[in-house]
């Protein structure tokens, strides 16, 4: 997507895109970070904060992941924070009864301060410290939120896991640097599919974001992707074949959990 500072309007997009991606037989489908909100300001977001559970994007994810029978995931949801002035980047997990079956808030807050970019995402977000994994009827899915991509330990800390979901608003300067070799490395690493959505193109509030949504097998290969703007990336997941994986390069279970650090001289 490449959202705007409307939630109606974002929604109505996330919409068409949601059955699209529906009518293309997906059962799990993830919306980007900031699917409902790429506000003017930053404070944009606090001032549409919705308390936990309640509130005109959580009811618009609940009614979309039953009209269309799937598992629905989205990120940058606005949660109420205990902090005033602040919320939580929160993940959100409905399944095809429309109820929330899983809550992530963002861990690893993004700044920046390069040239004319200036971000600093813990003014306005608290961050969680949580690290959360959903069961569902298609494989065990690890949730994670843009640049926490950045930080391995985190998907370490998942587990053993099907899917990873990233669900991202990468700027176009980090993004076109290292935002697929990191989602591929993230895949590599843990064996497992990552699905990607990333907000790609201009906004209204002059920021631009890299796009590039893919998604990507456990062996590194990008399946399918969208360079730029609206639109969806479909791919079928193999149990079969991340097992096969998995049996012919055990490296899960060649990892050493307590390393020891040696000063040298």
């Amino acid at each position: 997507m490449a959202s705007g500072p409307q939630v109606k309007a974002n929604l109505e997009e996330a919409t068409r895109l949601v059955a699209l991606a529906a009518a293309a037989g997906a059962h799990i489908i993830v919306l980007p970070e900031y699917f409902a909100l790429m506000g003017m300001r930053d404070t944009d977001k606090v001032e549409a904060m919705e308390a936990d559970g309640s509130g005109p994007i959580q009811d618009w994810m609940a009614q979309t992941a039953i009209r269309q029978q799937v598992w629905l995931i989205g990120a940058g949801v606005p949660i109420a924070s205990a902090i005033p002035g602040k919320v939580r980047n929160s993940c959100l997990v409905y399944d095809n009864a429309g109820k929330q079956v899983a809550r992530y808030d963002k861990i690893h807050l993004f700044s920046l301060s390069m040239g004319q970019e200036q971000f600093n995402e813990a003014r306005t977000i608290e961050p969680g410290d949580v690290v959360k994994v959903v069961d569902s009827p298609y494989g065990r899915i690890g949730l994670s939120i843009c640049y926490d991509l950045r930080f391995p330990e985190l998907y370490r800390a998942m587990g053993d896991v099907d899917m990873i979901v990233i669900p991202s608003a990468f700027t176009a300067t980090t993004g076109k640097a290292h935002w697929e070799p990191l989602i591929r490395a993230r895949a590599i690493e843990s064996q497992a599919y990552v699905i990607a959505p990333a907000q790609g193109g201009y906004h209204v509030n002059g920021r631009e974001t890299h796009g590039d949504s893919m998604i990507v097998d456990p062996w590194g290969v990008v399946m399918d992707h969208l360079p730029r703007g609206s639109g969806v990336v479909v791919a079928a997941i193999n149990p079969q074949y991340q097992q096969t994986v998995r049996q012919s390069l055990p490296a899960l279970s060649h990892r050493h959990q307590h390393l020891k650090t040696v000063e040298a001289g």
